[in-house]
């Protein structure tokens, strides 16, 4: 019988109570594009409709016509969690009841943070701390309760990575271990594109060259090669039903418009029509394009990792904390996935991955970064008192640990608060006005159209970063009705719409017929003639 102390007990109450504090506490509603489009998917799983979209979001694999099946850019499992909460609690249309598995993978997210503080050889004041400041957070604080990949993610893949680790280290049962990584790396695919990573940091452990040298190359071989083919099934098993999908819906198991972000010149690329990207785009003006790009990726991304990852105080020492046991083989799926994920980010995707896809999948490796957080403050106050008989050690490392996790509060805090997101309050001024004066079967042509959906239940298109001119061509094929424009200047700027989109508001094209729209002044409304 497993028994549970006193001390996993109040950590376990501490844990869950934090979690869905800061779950419930933060976030009522979403806030952005991807929340609105996870949260819509999730509303229409739980009704019963499937997965299909009554908009498009970006053009990238767009279909010919609308309704479409929907997840051809971002994956299901973030829409799939949210369903589940919303059935369980027989709540459709609830966001609070759409959170709840999202506390719970935050809470999991502490707890796996606790275990591995002593699967890699701490106490328990580094499987506290490491514990507590992983789920306070820092900027993922306002992020736990968020419909998105940040919760998931960071439980889902931190498991991959974890069951990763002891497959390599376990006595027995190894292979059990790998059948695990293979199910939680498909799980994490399911959660985000980028979760292949998983399954390729998978192979990458297994097959990695210098094991070969140190022991007889046969016996090693054989039984790595039947760790892979385990993790490899079972990652296949769990994503076949979604691939299963995609071949009845789209003709491939995975849909490839994204892998053209690849190409791109500017995030706006991802608003093209069509979608027009290439290497020939790339590089038209020669590597000056791309280095300035990877180079862009390169100070945010290296921003994001000192400061999200670290915590900021936290950086060094996690790095010196990884340096002291990168021999440990628990470690080893951890460190490729993080290298991989942040030059993925950089050097192949880098304008998703500065604009908050590293943000989202670096989730994955909080967990493991605060415990070698902690682990390497330790390591430091024990270089410091070998060189300085006056230190304590055994006195300052509590203090300091202490110390690391007000100031992760106090991070928290300050990033927190200011991001955090009330419930709806009802409608906002744009949205009654559209209400009031346009057909419930309208569609729109609008900045956020998942957005739109949320509050309208109105189907559309996104605003191309394309000429105006094309309007009319976007408006025939997605039967688009009317053209909403925000925060539009006096002088006619459009504030929210790409810069190749630009026109003067006051005086539109003659396909585009104004509107009269009086709830909000930075607002135009217009009729689009298609013919």
């Amino acid at each position: 019988m497993l028994k549970i102390s006193r001390s996993q007990l109040i950590f376990g109450l501490i844990i869950i109570v934090l979690a869905f504090g800061l779950t419930y506490g933060l976030v009522g509603m979403p806030a952005y594009p991807d929340a609105y489009y996870h949260y819509n998917v999730a509303n229409r799983l739980a009704m019963g409709d499937g997965f299909v979209d009554d908009y498009l979001w970006i053009f990238i694999g767009a279909p010919d016509s609308l309704p479409a099946p929907s997840n051809l850019y971002w994956m299901p499992m973030t829409g799939i969690l949210g369903s589940l909460g919303m059935s369980v609690f027989n709540a459709p249309d609830s966001y609070r009841a759409a959170q709840f598995f999202f506390a719970l993978m935050t809470a999991g997210v502490g707890f796996i943070t606790y275990r591995f503080a002593f699967l890699l050889g701490g106490r328990l004041r580094h499987a506290w701390i490491a514990g507590l400041l992983s789920v306070i957070g820092g900027f993922f604080a306002a992020r736990w309760g968020t419909m998105d990949t940040f919760a998931p993610y960071a439980f889902i893949g931190a498991l991959a990575l974890l069951f990763m680790g002891l497959g390599m280290v376990a006595k027995q049962r190894n292979w059990l271990y790998w059948v695990l990584a293979g199910i939680f790396a498909g799980l994490g695919h399911l959660t985000r594109a980028d979760g292949l990573l998983l399954i390729l940091t998978a192979w990458s452990v297994l097959f990695f060259p210098f094991d070969f040298f140190k022991t007889k190359f046969i016996n090693v071989f054989k039984q790595r090669l039947f760790w892979f083919g385990l993790v490899t099934l079972f990652y296949v098993l769990t994503m076949s039903p979604w691939f299963m999908r995609n071949l009845h819906e789209i003709g491939t198991i995975l849909p490839v418009g994204g892998t053209q972000s690849i190409w791109f010149t500017e995030y706006n690329d991802l608003f093209n029509y069509p979608p027009d990207v290439s290497p020939d785009t790339l590089f038209a003006d020669g590597l000056s394009v791309f280095g300035e790009s990877r180079w862009v990726a390169f100070t945010n991304n290296l921003a994001t990792f000192v400061a999200v990852e670290g915590l900021i105080v936290l950086t060094p020492l996690m790095l010196i904390g990884l340096w002291r046991r990168r021999d440990n083989l628990l470690l080893r799926g951890f460190w490729i996935f993080a290298v991989g994920i942040h030059l993925a980010m950089t050097f192949v995707f880098p304008f998703p991955g500065y604009r908050g896809g590293l943000f989202h999948a670096v989730a994955a490796l909080i967990p493991f970064w605060m415990v070698l957080g902690i682990l390497g403050l330790d390591d430091v106050v024990d270089w410091i008192a070998k060189r300085r008989r006056a230190w304590k050690p055994q006195t300052a490392k509590p203090i300091f640990s202490i110390m690391m996790l007000f100031i992760g509060i106090a991070l928290t805090v300050t990033v927190a608060l200011p991001a955090s997101v009330g419930e709806n309050q009802g409608l906002g001024r744009i949205y009654t006005g559209l209400q009031e004066q346009l057909p419930r079967s309208a569609r729109i042509m609008i900045n956020d159209p998942a957005q739109l959906y949320y509050f309208l239940g109105m189907g559309g298109v996104t605003i191309p970063n394309e000429s105006v001119d094309i309007v009319p061509t976007i408006a025939r094929q997605y039967d688009i009705d009317y053209l909403v424009l925000e925060f539009v200047t006096d002088d006619g700027f459009i504030g929210a719409a790409p810069i190749n989109f630009q026109f003067d508001a006051n005086n539109p094209p003659d396909f585009l017929e104004p509107i009269p729209f009086d709830n909000r002044k930075d607002v135009r409304l217009y009729a689009i003639i298609k013919d």
